[in-house]
């Protein structure tokens, strides 16, 4: 599994910002490469302790081989990172130093062919992080309701032309199933307009985006593992987050604002009555992204988006 190939994103300021130390207990949530997990390691050595989490067992298999110079000082656990809290519990760690996660789909994900996830070859339409998991984009496509359709399409992949794109899958899918990506790219390419198309995105992103976040019910793991992550920090312990577009983002935001907020009281009441304090302290206040070093050398990062909190 040692072909396993993910350039990670903005290494030096997950480092910095998570701040990691020796004897300390920090959860990688998404594994992949272990590229981030490596300079974790490194960082809080001699004795810090990894949990690293991955939902994709080629990833899992991969960074095991990679990590295991640290020997003990690593666990690896085949879940989902939304799970983390129930994990945790599981193995007695009650409370850690600093999660990273570093969502969406990985450099290999997307490179292999097989996998569904990328438009540029065919494959089978399938896009499971979990390849042990039921359904896939296949399924979505072929089984949805044109409302549904629509609706995934519109919300998970922000796609202007969601209703087209919907009604165009269901009159193929009445002729023949679409069993695979080149044959769904064909479908979008017919149903967007092709004075629509951008000069630097390629008309099915969205859409393939939005299949996969539905396929792997990637918002509310995000959502979840946040708040469980959160909840198991020290004091002065931090969490970061990547993300690769604004849905994403705009969770990973508005997650930690909410924390760091404290009180939900309706503005009109003179004092606090609800009682919540804040839980933590946002370290970015726009979120961090790469260099132009960087960008150059890895294209994909160029659209990577870094915030941290630190509890309090």
């Amino acid at each position: 599994m040692a072909d396993f190939k993910h350039v990670s994103v903005l290494p030096a300021e997950v480092v910095a910002y998570l701040a990691p130390r020796p004897g300390g207990i920090y959860v990688d949530g998404t594994l992949g490469g272990a590229g981030h997990a490596r300079l974790i390691l490194e960082a809080s050595a001699p004795d810090g302790l990894l949990i690293g989490f991955d939902q994709d067992g080629q990833a899992l298999a991969s960074a095991g081989e990679r990590l295991a110079p640290f020997g003990k000082r690593v666990v690896l656990v085949k879940r989902n990172f939304a799970f983390l809290e129930e994990v945790l519990a599981e193995i007695g760690i009650k409370a850690i130093d600093g999660f990273l996660l570093d969502v969406g789909v990985s450099s290999h994900q997307l490179d292999t062919v097989e996998r569904g996830f990328s438009f540029q070859h065919d494959a089978p339409l399938d896009m499971r992080m979990d390849q042990s998991a039921e359904t896939t984009a296949a399924e979505l496509v072929n089984t949805l309701s044109e409302e549904d359709l629509c609706r995934v399409i519109r919300e998970y992949g922000e796609e202007r032309w969601a209703k087209r794109i919907a009604a165009f899958i269901i009159k193929r899918r009445e002729e023949t199933p679409i069993a695979t990506t080149l044959q769904l790219v064909d479908v979008i390419k017919a149903a967007v307009p092709k004075g629509a198309w951008e000069v630097r995105l390629h008309p099915a992103t969205r859409t393939f985006q939005a299949l996969r976040i539905a396929v792997n019910d990637e918002l509310a793991s995000l959502e979840k593992g946040l708040s469980g992550g959160v909840r198991l920090l020290k004091k002065g312990g931090r969490g970061v987050v990547i993300s690769f577009h604004s849905l994403e983002d705009r969770i990973a935001k508005t997650t930690f604002r909410s924390l760091a907020q404290g009180c939900k009281c309706p503005r009109e009441i003179p004092r606090c009555v609800c009682g919540n304090l804040p839980q933590v302290k946002v370290l970015t206040g726009k979120p961090v992204v790469a260099n132009e070093v960087e960008v150059s050398s890895n294209p994909r990062s160029r659209s990577a988006r870094l915030r941290a909190v630190e509890k309090i």
